[in-house]
């Protein structure tokens, strides 16, 4: 539930960005949302977005980081165009996140605040992508990644800084909120209201015009709304595989190595003998003769376990070195000493006093070496392997570090160069829609995307420890809107649609005027003069459509912010038409006597509120500063990335 009240005071990107400039640092290190250097230091140049005493924001680092966090969002969502960030408010919350860590810094600097290097290595040696398979903190996977991201030691450790000065600033701030019933209450009971009402759509395809438009109209049409037939950014892969297989033959084990394997690990093949026990503990030395002595009599172990509320476990096919690892050597040389069925015991244990008696007894033979020469061949020739594929591999980053060309690289390894068609973010391609990437052209997508044109290749995994690719973008297609004459019947469909939408919106609006002077929507929808689907009753409960993440569809969401007894009109979306929503009924929730309810929204509301205290604290810090914005700063950076990123004005 705490998604609905979130949603009201969230845009769609807030969560990202708390993410990326209030979160975890590793996450935004590994989405690339981590700018190089101090603010307003690290870019240089540009006029200034923002000042909070010795520092500064320019509009060249504000510009960066906005770019960036579109990359960011462009990653989850491909088709997400530089014009819908913008409308979410995305290049907005952009510049308050980085004037708010601004303007702590400042603060934290007039309080004698400072955050010391060795919370910073905690802080980097928890981030994932600088652990090893191990998940510990590797020097060599810390300096690569530095490298891979053009990013400089320092420049790291002073966002790590910042992220962690504003948790210890802002956390506290909203720590111990606690709410009362009355403030509670009205949000407790929002869950619980219902609502019905009338809903009739006026689509858009019940006017379109077989009457084509001019080619002047179309192209002007085209040009106007050009972002909506924008195609997202292409790009050719060029890659090469690298496979295990490719050290197959140099990877076959010698006679030398076989019997040098047999001979590092003879334990494991001379003869064993393992045992099934039936154990018992007991906390003393009386306990464990007194249920001994009834054995004897003539009980089994687990009965006499149980008449003294205990249970009997089962160890099965113990070796002697397991049983010495988890009850201690005296008792595995007692139990191993023992005959099969008989009670051995009491034997002082790690826990208690112990009873046991072996159930079975399981002898393996001594294996000689042509008997297991098999297994030895298969885990040697898959150990060299591994190695010669990481030698290999080690040897390409090392000739890409030392600035060889990709080309070079793929022509001095004799590896395969492959280029892909132009593809989008998605594995698509734009022209041939039935078209599939190859399975080793799936992991490449992501990473290759990510990349700039001018980096570096990078060795990529498609089956860790035995597939790579060198891969590194080739032609880039920016996104762009097609020449008109290759979409010219989706335009003309879209023109006519649009026009239809148009008609669409005027007769809604109609209609909704004839209901709000007391018409019957049916009575107004039949007089419409046009063939239009019957209205339907719509609504539910405020807790049960808006359950979890799942969003209701627009005309039911709507019925939850009109007043009683009105009439709206709502566009179905992409020119589709328009929907007329009547609010019939209003059920009034009541969650007085729901405490279970109650105490989960003050929990809730107590984590947006605490948020809020912390934000407005920010605030009032920015106000004692006397922090200065620039209010075009916004606006000039929205200019500079439509451009650049889709030609837009």
């Amino acid at each position: 539930m705490l998604s609905v009240f979130r949603s009201f005071i969230r845009s769609k990107f807030g969560a990202l960005f708390a993410i990326l400039f209030l979160g975890v640092i590793a996450a935004a290190f590994i989405l690339g949302d981590v700018t190089s250097g101090n603010y307003g230091s690290a870019l240089g140049g540009g006029g200034t977005a923002a000042k909070a005493k010795g520092y500064k924001l320019t509009e060249t680092e504000l510009q960066d980081r906005v770019q960036r966090v579109f990359e960011n969002a462009r990653r989850t969502n491909p088709g997400l165009q530089i014009g819908d960030f913008f409308a979410q408010g995305g290049a907005r919350q952009v510049f308050d996140q980085l004037v708010a860590s601004l303007t702590l810094k400042a603060f934290a600097d007039d309080q004698g605040v400072h955050i010391s290097k060795r919370l910073v290595d905690a802080q980097i040696a928890q981030i994932p992508a600088f652990q090893d398979a191990a998940g510990n903190f590797s020097n060599d996977n810390f300096r690569a990644l530095l490298v891979r991201e053009r990013l400089t030691e320092q420049a790291l450790r002073d966002d790590i800084s910042r992220e962690i000065l504003q948790r210890q600033l802002l956390a506290p701030v909203g720590l111990g909120v606690k709410l009362s019933d009355s403030m509670v209450l009205p949000y407790a009971s929002l869950l619980l209201e219902a609502r019905q009402g009338t809903v009739a759509a006026i689509p858009a395809v019940a006017f379109l015009d077989d009457k084509n438009p001019t080619d002047a109209q179309l192209a002007d049409y085209y040009k106007k709304n050009a972002s909506r037939f924008t195609i997202p950014e292409q790009r050719r892969i060029r890659y090469a595989v690298i496979d295990a297989e490719r050290f197959a033959q140099a990877a076959q084990p010698t006679e030398a190595e076989i019997s040098a394997s047999y001979n590092q690990n003879k334990a494991a093949y001379a003869a064993k003998q393992s045992r099934t026990v039936e154990q018992l503990v007991l906390p003393t030395e009386a306990g464990a003769k007194a249920i001994a002595d009834q054995v004897k009599g003539g009980k089994t172990l687990a009965a006499a376990a149980q008449g003294a509320g205990l249970a009997v476990a089962t160890l099965a096919d113990q070796s002697r070195e397991a049983l010495t690892a988890t009850a201690g050597k005296a008792v595995a040389d007692t139990v191993f000493a023992g005959k099969q069925g008989e009670l051995i015991g009491p034997v002082r244990g790690p826990l208690g006093w112990l009873l046991l008696r072996v159930t079975a007894t399981k002898e393996t033979p001594a294996r000689p070496l042509e008997a297991v020469r098999g297994e030895i061949v298969t885990t040697l020739r898959a150990q060299k392997e591994k190695q010669l594929l990481s030698d290999f591999t080690g040897k390409i980053e090392d000739a890409i570090g030392n600035g060889d060309s990709f080309d070079e690289v793929v022509k001095d390894n004799g590896l395969k160069l492959e280029t892909s068609p132009p593809l989008l973010a998605t594995g698509k391609q734009v022209k041939d829609q039935a078209y599939a990437a190859p399975a080793d052209l799936q992991p490449l997508l992501a990473p290759v995307f990510a990349m700039s044109a001018d980096d570096d290749a990078q060795l990529i995994p498609i089956t860790p420890d035995k597939r790579y690719a060198l891969a590194a973008p080739g032609d880039i297609v920016a996104a762009a809107p097609p020449p008109l004459a290759e979409v010219k019947q989706l335009v003309l469909a879209q023109y006519k649609l649009n026009a239809g939408n148009l008609k669409a919106k005027a007769l809604a609006e109609q209609i909704q005027a004839k209901v709000a002077k007391g018409a019957k929507l049916a009575d107004a929808i039949a007089q419409a003069g046009v063939k239009l689907p019957s209205p339907q009753t719509l609504g539910g409960r405020r807790a049960d459509i808006m359950r979890g993440e799942q969003r209701p569809p627009a005309e039911v969401a709507i019925l939850f912010s009109m007043a009683a007894n009105t009439v709206k009109t709502l566009p179905i979306g992409q020119d589709r038409g328009y929907f007329v929503v009547q609010l019939n009924a209003i059920d009034r929730g009541d969650a007085k006597d729901q405490p279970a309810l109650l105490n989960q929204v003050r929990t809730q509301l107590a984590d947006v509120v605490g948020q809020e205290y912390g934000q407005q604290f920010e605030r009032a810090i920015e106000k004692e500063l006397g922090v200065t914005r620039n209010a075009k700063a916004v606006e000039q950076v929205r200019s500079a990335l439509a451009a650049t990123n889709s030609g837009e004005q």
